[in-house]
């Protein structure tokens, strides 16, 4: 049987699931927030490209000056998520996806690929051991716990960078829980503005949430990681969004 993936395009992606949440009722609001976002997002050369199956194997990427995350990275393609799960693991799906990003990067005349991970492995983001086996490169880490990583094309390329308002690992609010958070993905909704919400009331916890609705405004965020980030009196806490949930929430900010 052929494998086949499809990309997306604003011609298709009305008839087409995006892998995430597709068969959670309670999420479907996020999943046409997410649909929306890329149908604006594909006007700045946005991909997102899947298997041809009811299931979450993909690979999404931008020209990085146009990704909604907080890195300096002229020429250069930035993967944002990249997932394959359950039973299509171990059948080379992930290396025909990241092959067909780096032919991408090629015919664009990019100096190559550049991601955000977890120095050690992130919730919702890609898996760095496996990319650093694949021949990505660790180019900066951040103390509090997030990589950038480059797989070049161009030798002679410079190095991409994070931008400085996210060194510090602080956001500017000091006080209680922050959430920050996009339409990037068709989770975050549901759980940040209604169990997180409800949580934080309960555990009299005050509680700033942040929408970031614009490109620039998740470029200066103080977060690298744009889809979910919660900070606990100002210091940077998790990408995990399992805290929105009762039984991690305690654990997560040590209740």
């Amino acid at each position: 049987m052929e494998i086949k993936y499809i990309t997306l395009t604003k011609e298709n992606i009305d008839t087409e699931h995006i892998c995430c949440a597709f068969s959670d009722k309670k999420c479907s609001e996020g999943y046409e927030m997410k649909k929306a976002w890329l149908k604006k997002e594909f006007d700045n050369g946005y991909v997102f490209r899947r298997l041809d199956a009811r299931a979450k194997v993909f690979i999404e990427y931008v020209p990085a000056e146009k990704a909604w995350i907080p890195v300096d990275a002229p020429r250069y393609l930035m993967i944002n998520c990249f997932w394959v799960s359950g039973q299509y693991k171990g059948q080379g799906h992930a290396k025909s996806l990241l092959q067909s990003a780096i032919e991408d990067a090629k015919v664009q005349g990019k100096n190559g690929l550049v991601t955000v991970v977890g120095t050690k492995k992130f919730h919702f983001m890609s898996d760095t051991k496996w990319l650093l086996s694949q021949g990505f490169e660790t180019i900066e880490k951040l103390p509090n716990g997030f990589s950038l990583l480059a797989l070049k094309i161009n030798p002679t390329a410079p190095n991409p960078s994070f931008k400085e308002n996210v060194k510090t690992g602080e956001c500017e609010h000091k006080e209680g829980l922050v959430v920050y958070y996009t339409n990037r993905c068709p989770f975050t909704d549901y759980y940040v503005n209604g169990s997180l919400w409800v949580l934080a009331q309960e555990k009299n916890i005050p509680l700033t949430i942040i929408k970031l609705e614009t490109m620039e405004q998740a470029q200066a965020c103080p977060s690298p990681a744009t889809i979910f980030s919660a900070f606990y009196n100002g210091q940077f806490l998790t990408t995990d969004m399992s805290m929105c949930v009762e039984s991690r929430f305690g654990k997560i900010l040590n209740l």
